[in-house]
């Protein structure tokens, strides 16, 4: 495979299934690699030299036609960190996946510096933002900033992830696969808790502008 493959990432203490029965003349597969964050050797390749079939001003522009929710991602602190505290980015490319097995995904930049420290912790936590809470999306769209100054949250119950006070909605998630997708990577999640309030309208983002829905 090409240099640029993402490695899946285990997906610690997440069940699994039994091992099959040997199969005579089978051959055993090749283990699988251990966790790690995306090398600098694995950046997206350089643009190339020929202008692009769609401009990029272009692509942005027509894309952000499309109204989506607004998450902020987190993770604790991983293993050898030191002293940095945990890690979170605002993110607005979050879906559902799977119901059975409960899966969602997340979209990230190759150049996300908070990456890397979500990938090392192999755990993160959804927090679903509400009408209201753009100031708080803000916070955590800045880079090289202490995001969480001030942000009140608990640890959540299934990886201890920060689950920030007030969010209408959040998904409690262990790292369970990550593909490649241009310059962005698709991390998937297997879902071990998550919860709802049922109150509150959810906070949207559309052509670069926050709004919130009205019946």
């Amino acid at each position: 495979m090409a240099a640029t493959v993402v490695r899946y990432l285990r997906s610690a203490g997440s069940p699994t299934s039994p091992a099959p029965a040997p199969v005579p003349g089978a051959v055993d597969p090749a283990p699988r690699p251990g966790l790690r964050a995306v090398g600098e050797d694995e950046r997206a390749p350089a643009a190339p030299a020929v202008a692009p079939a769609v401009a990029p001003a272009e692509f942005r522009a027509v894309l952000g036609n499309f109204a989506s929710g607004v998450t902020v991602v987190t993770a604790p602190r991983g293993e050898g960190e030191g002293e940095e505290g945990p890690a979170g980015f605002a993110c607005q490319s979050f879906a559902s996946l799977s119901l059975d097995p409960p899966l969602v995904t997340f979209m990230v930049a190759r150049t996300s510096a908070t990456w890397p420290r979500i990938a090392r912790a192999g755990v993160f936590c959804v927090n679903v933002l509400g009408a209201g809470q753009d100031a708080l999306c803000r916070a955590f769209a800045v880079s090289g900033a202490d995001k969480f100054a001030g942000v009140a949250h608990t640890p959540a119950p299934g990886t201890g992830s920060p689950l920030l006070d007030a969010v209408p909605a959040w998904i409690d998630c262990r790292v369970h696969a990550v593909h490649t997708g241009g310059d962005h990577l698709i991390v998937v999640g297997r879902v071990v808790a998550l919860g709802a309030t049922g109150e509150g309208e959810p906070l949207l983002f559309h052509k670069g502008r926050f709004g919130r829905f009205t019946h």
